[in-house]
Formats: C-alpha cells, sequence, structure tokens
C-alpha cells in the first residue's frame, strides 16, 4: 500500500492543532507525527506518534550536528517508511513543530523516497499581522529550533505562510475583515480551507467557493467511500510538486501578488526596468523597509548590473540576497543549466535591451501609502543622465550594498 504523507506546519500552534485533529478524524486510518523541538536546545528531539484514540508510541531522538533538520531526516524518514511497511496506515500527518518550515521536511521526506500528496499551513487570520510585525529572535520567543538558529517570527512566519498551497485557515472570533483580507493578499493563490475553533470533532467545515464541487479521482480513491471527503482531507490527498514548489519561491521566477486593495489593505506591485543608484536606495532601506507589513521581490543595482538581488522584507527587518546572474549576463549555452519554470519566467518578461534585468518589489499592508512608498522608490532610482551613461559608467557607482551582501 502507498503511503500518504500530508505536511501540516505553523507558528499558530492552536490553528496547527486543530487542523490536525480534523485530518485525524476525517480520514480514518491516519496517524499524526510529531518532533517536539522544545528541549532542542539541551540536544534531542521528543518524538510522539498518535493517531484519533491517542498516543501510539513516544521517543527521544539526540539532535545531529545541532541541526533539527537533520535530526527530523535521521529520525523521521525511516519512521515514514515503517508506517509504509506496515500497510495499515492510509495517511500520515506530519505535524511539524513551531518553527519548523514546510519546504525543508517537503524536500526531506521526499528526498527519501516518500509520497508527499499535501504541505497545508494553519493560520488565525487574527494573528497574522501581529506575526508579520514580530522581529524577535525565534530564540528570544523560545521558538528556535536549535542554539545556532538566527532566524525572526516573522520572516519564518511569512516563509511558512507563502510555501503552501493550502492554508487552513482557523474561525477566530477575533478576525476581522481587515485580517481576512491582509491574508488574501499575501497569498491569492492558495486555497483557503476553513476550519473548526477547538472542535475538530464537529461538523466539517463547509467548502469555499474555490473548492472543487468534487474531489479528483485519486483522491476519491484515496479517502474511504463512505462519507464524502472534506475540504481538508481533499487537500491532503491533492498532490504537491516539490520542485513546482521551491521555483515559486525563487526571487527570479516567483509568483508574486498582483495589485490589490480592500477592507483597508494593499498590495503595490512596483516594477521598472531602470537600475537602482546604490547610494539613493541604501539611505532610503529603513524607510521602504517599514512601509509595508511584508514586501519582497527581486532589484537590479546599477553597479552590479549583471547580479540577481533577492529582496526580502518582514517584521521592519530586511534581508538582501544575491540569486545569482540574470538570465541576460549568462552566455547562451549555460541557459540550458537553467531550470524550465526560470527560462519561461524570463522569457514572459524579457525586455529588448536589458533581457530580465528589472525591479520588480511588491509591498503588502493595512495602510499602505501607495503615493508616497512610489516617490520614494522612484527617486532612487538612476537620473536619466545617469541611466545615459551606460554600464561602464554605473559600475563605477559607490558600492553601497557591499557589506549588506557580504561582498569580498
Amino acid at each position: 500500500m502507498n503511503l500518504s504523507v500530508t505536511v501540516v506546519g505553523g507558528l499558530h500552534t492552536a490553528a496547527r492543532r486543530a487542523a490536525v485533529d480534523r485530518l485525524l478524524a476525517d480520514v480514518p486510518g491516519s496517524v499524526v507525527l510529531h518532533h517536539d523541538l522544545a528541549t532542542a536546545a539541551a540536544g534531542t528531539v521528543v518524538r510522539t506518534v498518535r493517531d484519533r484514540g491517542g498516543l501510539l508510541a513516544s521517543g527521544e531522538t539526540p539532535l545531529v550536528d545541532d541541526c533539527a533538520c537533520c535530526a527530523l531526516r535521521e529520525d523521521l524518514v525511516p519512521e515514514l517508511r515503517r508506517l509504509a511497511g506496515d500497510g495499515r496506515t492510509r495517511l500520515a500527518i506530519v505535524e511539524l513543530w513551531d518553527s519548523v518550515e514546510p519546504k525543508a521536511m517537503a524536500e526531506v521526506i521526499m528526498a527519501g523516497g516518500l509520497t508527499v500528496t499535501g504541505v497545508i499551513t494553519a493560520v488565525d487570520p487574527a494573528l497574522v499581522l501581529p506575526y508579520l510585525g514580530n522581529g524577535d529572535d525565534l530564540a528570544e520567543a523560545g521558538l528556535a529550533a536549535a542554539a545556532t538558529d538566527r532566524r525572526t517570527v516573522a520572516d519564518t512566519f511569512a516563509r511558512q505562510l507563502e510555501y503552501a498551497p493550502v492554508l487552513a485557515v482557523a474561525d477566530s472570533p477575533e478576525a476581522d475583515d481587515e485580517d481576512r483580507e491582509l491574508l488574501a493578499q499575501l497569498h491569492p493563490t492558495a486555497r483557503r480551507v476553513p476550519i473548526g475553533h477547538g472542535d475538530p470533532a464537529g461538523a466539517p467545515a463547509s467548502v469555499p467557493a474555490t473548492e472543487p464541487a468534487s474531489p479528483p479521482a485519486s483522491v476519491s480513491a484515496s479517502v474511504p467511500a463512505s462519507a464524502a471527503p472534506s475540504p481538508l482531507a481533499r487537500a491532503a490527498f491533492a498532490g504537491f510538486d516539490v520542485e513546482a514548489a521551491a521555483a515559486a519561491q525563487h526571487p527570479a521566477c516567483a509568483l508574486l501578488p498582483a495589485e490589490a486593495d480592500g477592507h483597508g489593505v494593499s498590495t503595490l506591485v512596483w516594477n521598472r526596468r531602470r537600475p537602482f543608484h546604490p547610494e539613493r536606495l541604501y539611505a532610503a532601506l529603513e524607510e521602504l523597509t517599514c512601509a509595508a507589513a511584508r514586501s519582497r521581490g527581486r532589484f537590479w543595482l546599477a553597479d552590479k548590473p549583471d547580479a540577481l538581488l533577492h529582496w526580502d522584507a518582514a517584521g521592519g527587518a530586511l534581508c538582501v540576497e544575491s540569486a545569482g546572474p540574470w538570465l541576460a549576463a549568462l552566455p547562451d549555452a549555460a541557459w540550458e543549466m537553467v531550470p524550465p519554470m526560470r527560462r519561461v519566467a524570463a522569457a514572459l518578461d524579457w525586455h529588448p535591451e536589458h533581457g530580465d534585468c528589472c525591479n520588480h518589489l511588491v509591498f503588502t499592508s493595512p495602510g499602505l501609502d501607495r503615493d508616497g512608498l512610489t516617490h520614494v522608490l522612484e527617486s532612487c532610482l538612476l537620473t536619466d543622465a545617469e541611466y545615459a551613461a551606460g554600464r561602464d559608467a554605473w559600475r563605477k557607482l559607490p558600492p553601497a550594498f557591499d557589506t549588506l551582501l557580504e561582498v569580498r
């Protein structure tokens, strides 16, 4: 019997547990594997396995090389293989610990020769803005996955949210229209499946308008025919493409949100072909970073015209990284080594002079000052005279980002 594996993650612990318990209730023959990293600082990880009836097994495994993902890989994959071999488990639900990111675990499971049929992030809409605004280190919040974990609450939550194709949305009494609109604009392509609030054994949530009226044939075959599968059960068996999900997160071809405005929340998409002046952009970083709850995308610096740079901001903190060269900077022979999805993304937005080089930044936030933000961004571009001077002159501009990019 083929074992289906669904990954359920998220920093919103109550919502995540409600989603897991809903799956246990809706899918007979399902079990949950959970690795608790609360003791990671002491060098151990606690594993539990349970079904709807309660605890089936528990154990402790050492932290490998101070790496939570390594410990999970060493312990999780063999346990999933054991479940696949016994033939009694229909669905293995991997409930991630709070700050563990689904991308790493989905890739670990697939690399172990197992089949990931779903990745779900559980969300409480009332907590989306507070978590995106939380720039504390995970260690300060007691959520670090290892002693060396330097991530923040905000950037971790953003990646959890944006990676998953399905969001299990808690019915939070504290959430209002602005909260739900913010969630929708941050990840507009996600399927949002409602889950009950603290009552997993209750009636299944109604199917939202974005859900298919009936499950795919493969899903119907996986879920027992004794009852129609719930929306969350369908999501757990829907299928998942690890490579496509990774490509959707790559700054060169990420599927970024579109322009939107509703319930006091706005998304500004800013796309320009002229590169940034490094000093003027650097001077504006704090203002731009704090202008929105979340901003992301790719950008182009005049003094580094061949480098594709990644912009990733949340919680008042900005991460800028090099994502390699623009395709326009590569010789034709090197294109064969570039993933197809990136070549397609570049071709769809190819400029006759600059190729795929561009500034494509997206800002999402309640109360977004669109005009003010646009003005600041435009002021950081090369002037007409600077632009006309050409690339040789651009490269001689002061390298203001070298420290941030750790260029030596």
